[in-house]
C-alpha cells in the first residue's frame, strides 16, 4: 500500500472519533466545548455537567452559571482527585460559549444518556458512538423478514415500535411462535430501555413473517414478502431489509428465484443484508467448511454477513470468527463472499418466554424478557443496524454505496488463524482468516459514517477464478447484465468503467490500494492470488478444490439435499 493511502486510512481513524455524522469541522469551535455541544440550538436547553476548578467554591460555581441564565439540576459533590468540581446543570445552549470562557471552567460536556448496551455487540461495531451524535437510525424503516415479532407480551412496549406486520404463514397470524424473529429485531433496534439496547434504536420495524413456529419457510413465502416491503418502501421509507434465514444453493443466482427476489428490493434502492449461513464446520466435501454460503446470501448484490465471537469484552480486538460461520466462495458461481463479518455469537437480545426457541434452550435465558443465542443470524441484523445508522446520517446513499463503504471501512486487523474445541465432542477447528472467511472484514459503524467517498455503479461482489495450470484462484469481475459492465474487473480489479470510474479501486495508482477493501491479512498469498501453491489447500490437498471448482458440487452425488424449505440454524460457541 503506499504511504498516503496508509495516511488516509489513519486519517479516517481519527475522523471516527471526531468528524462523525457531518460535523463542520474536525475540532470543537471551542476547546473546552465537548464535540457533542458543537451546532447545539441557540435556542434550545441543554442538560450540561461543566468541571470548575477545585479553587472554584460552590456557590461561586453557581453563581457563574446562573448569571448566564443556568440554575442547578444536581450538585454531583464529586471531585477528581484534588483538581476538579463536577455539577449537573441546565442553561441555554447559547450560553455555553460565555461560560466556558471563564477560566474557572475546565471543561463543559452534555449530560449525556447512559443506556444497557446489546451484550458485548454495541460497542463492538462502535454504534454506541454514533448514538452519542444523535445518530439512531430514526425515520428508517428496516423490513425483518423472520418469523414475526412479539408485541403482546412485553407490556405493549413494543407496539410503537412495529408500524406494520403481516404473516405469510398459512393460516397464522403476524405474532412471533419461534422467537427468532422478535431476537433479530432488538438486535437492530431494541429499545425497550430495560437493559439491552439494540444498534439502531430508533427505527422503525416493519414485520414480515416467513417462518412458522418450528423455524422454517418457503421460498415463496420469502419472496412475497419481500415484494410486500418494495411496495411498502415509500410509505414507511423501508431502506433495509433483514434477512437472518436462508437455504442451500441448487443453482445459479441468475436461476435462483430468491436471489432474483433480493436483486429486485436492492435494485428499487433498499440494501438487503444475508446471513452467510452456519456451516462453516461442514466438512463433508473435504473442503473445511469453504463453499457454505447460504442462498440468498450467494447473490452478489446483497450485503452477506459472517458471524465473529465477542470473547466476552466490549472492545474489538480480541474477537475471533465463530468456527461454525459459513464461508466463500459460493456454489456454482465462486461468488466472493461473506461481505462482512459481524458479532453474532452469543448475542443478548429480546425473546418472549415461552416460544419455541425457549423451550428448545432454556438455559439460554438471561432474564424475563432476554435471551441468547449464537449465529450469522445474529450477525445479520448487527449491519442491518449500522445501515440505518449511515441512512439517517446519509439519506441519499444507494444501496450500492451503503455496500462500499461498509467494505472499504471494515477493520481489517485480524490473526492469521484461530482454533476452538467443541466442549460437547471435544472436536477442534481451526479458522483461517482469508477472504473467503472474515469478506472485507469486521464491521465498523463509527468509521462507516466518518467517511465522505461516493461510489457510482454497482457493487457486485466479485468472482473467484481458479486456474488449474497455476493451482490458484484470483478474482475477476462479475457480469452485471443491466448495467452492461464488470465491477470487480481483475485487469485493475475494478476497471475503467467499473464502479470508481477512471480512478481503479485496485489498480497500481490506485484511490485506497487493494489493502483498503480487504487488508494484508484477509488475503492469502499476495494481493490478487488467493489460494496459491503455499494457500490453505495447495497442490497436496486436491480434493476440496475438485469439490469446489470441478464438476461435482459441494454436497455430492450422494448428499444432496432435498429440502427446499428456509430455516434458520442456532449455534453457539464457546
Amino acid at each position: 500500500m503506499e504511504t498516503a493511502v496508509k495516511n488516509k486510512m489513519v486519517q479516517l481513524t481519527l475522523a471516527a472519533l471526531t468528524t462523525i455524522l457531518g460535523l463542520s469541522s474536525v475540532f470543537a469551535a471551542h476547546p473546552k466545548l465537548a464535540l457533542d455541544l458543537e451546532g447545539k440550538d441557540p435556542n434550545s436547553t441543554v442538560d450540561v455537567i461543566v468541571q470548575f476548578k477545585s479553587a472554584t467554591n460552590a456557590a461561586q460555581a453557581q453563581e457563574k452559571v446562573a448569571v448566564r441564565g443556568g440554575r442547578l439540576k444536581s450538585n454531583l459533590g464529586v471531585r477528581h482527585g484534588n483538581r476538579v468540581r463536577w455539577n449537573a446543570y441546565r442553561m441555554a445552549a447559547s450560553a455555553l460559549e460565555d461560560l466556558a470562557n471563564d477560566p474557572d471552567v475546565l471543561y463543559i460536556s452534555p449530560d449525556r444518556t447512559v443506556t444497557g448496551m446489546l451484550d458485548n455487540t454495541v460497542p463492538a461495531v462502535g454504534a454506541n458512538t454514533a448514538w452519542l451524535y444523535g445518530r439512531n437510525g430514526a425515520g428508517v424503516g428496516v423490513a425483518v423478514i423472520d418469523s414475526g415479532v412479539s408485541k403482546t407480551g412485553f407490556d405493549g412496549l413494543l407496539s410503537s415500535r412495529v408500524v406494520y406486520s403481516e404473516s405469510f404463514v398459512p393460516k397464522s397470524n403476524a405474532d412471533d411462535e419461534y422467537g427468532h424473529g422478535t431476537h433479530v429485531m432488538g438486535i437492530v433496534g431494541g429499545n425497550l430501555k430495560l437493559q439491552y439496547m439494540g444498534i439502531a434504536p430508533g427505527v422503525n420495524i416493519i414485520s414480515l413473517r416467513v417462518l412458522d413456529k418450528s423455524g422454517a419457510g418457503t421460498d415463496s413465502q420469502v419472496i412475497a414478502a419481500i415484494q410486500r416491503a418494495i411496495q411498502l418502501k415509500a410509505q414507511y421509507n423501508i431502506r433495509v431489509i433483514n434477512l437472518s434465514l436462508g437455504r442451500p444453493v441448487f443453482e445459479s443466482y441468475t436461476l435462483d428465484p430468491l436471489c432474483q427476489a433480493v436483486e429486485s428490493a436492492w435494485k428499487a434502492g433498499i440494501v438487503v443484508v444475508v446471513a452467510a449461513g452456519n456451516e462453516g464446520r461442514n466438512n463433508s466435501a473435504q473442503t473445511d467448511g469453504y463453499g457454505t454460503i447460504a442462498a440468498p446470501g450467494n447473490d452478489p448484490y446483497v450485503i452477506t454477513v459472517g458471524a465473529m465471537k465477542s470473547e466476552g469484552t466490549p472492545g474489538r480486538e480480541d474477537d475471533l470468527i465463530a468456527s461454525y460461520s459459513s464461508k466463500g466462495p459460493t456454489l456454482i458461481d465462486h461468488i466472493v463472499k461473506p461481505d462482512l463479518v459481524a458479532p453474532g455469537n452469543r448475542v443478548v437480545s429480546l425473546l418472549e418466554n415461552g416460544h419455541t426457541l425457549d423451550k428448545m434452550y432454556p438455559a439460554n435465558t438471561v432474564s424475563k424478557h432476554y435471551f441468547r443465542l449464537s449465529g450469522t443470524s445474529m450477525a445479520t441484523p448487527v449491519v442491518s443496524g449500522a445501515v440505518a445508522l449511515l441512512l439517517q446520517a446519509h439519506p441519499g446513499l444507494t444501496p450500492d454505496q451503503v455496500k462500499t463503504r461498509l467494505m472499504k471501512t471494515a477493520y481489517k486487523q485480524f490473526p492469521v488463524v484461530s482454533t476452538v474445541t467443541d466442549a460437547a465432542t471435544g472436536q477442534t477447528f481451526t479458522s483461517y482468516y482469508d477472504i473467503f472467511t472474515v469478506g472485507a472484514g469486521y464491521l465498523d459503524v463509527a468509521a462507516a459514517l466518518a467517511d465522505r467517498d461516493l461510489a457510482t455503479g454497482v457493487a457486485l461482489s466479485p468472482t473467484a477464478v481458479y486456474s488449474p495450470d497455476t493451482n490458484s484462484v484470483t478474482l475477476t469481475g462479475t457480469a452485471c447484465p443491466s448495467c452492461n459492465q464488470l465491477v470487480w474487473d481483475d485487469r485493475s480489479l475494478w476497471g475503467s468503467r467499473s464502479l470508481w470510474g477512471s480512478r481503479s479501486l485496485w489498480g497500481s495508482r490506485s484511490l485506497w490500494g487493494s489493502e483498503s477493501i480487504w487488508g494484508t491479512s484477509v488475503i492469502v498469498d499476495g494481493t490478487r492470488s488467493l489460494w496459491g501453491s503455499r494457500s490453505l489447500w495447495g497442490s497436496t490437498s486436491t480434493q476440496g478444490f475438485t469439490a469446489l471448482w470441478g464438476t461435482r458440487s459441494l454436497w455430492g452425488s450422494s448428499s444432496t439435499p432435498t429440502s427446499e424449505s428456509l430455516a434458520v440454524s442456532i449455534m453457539g460457541e464457546n
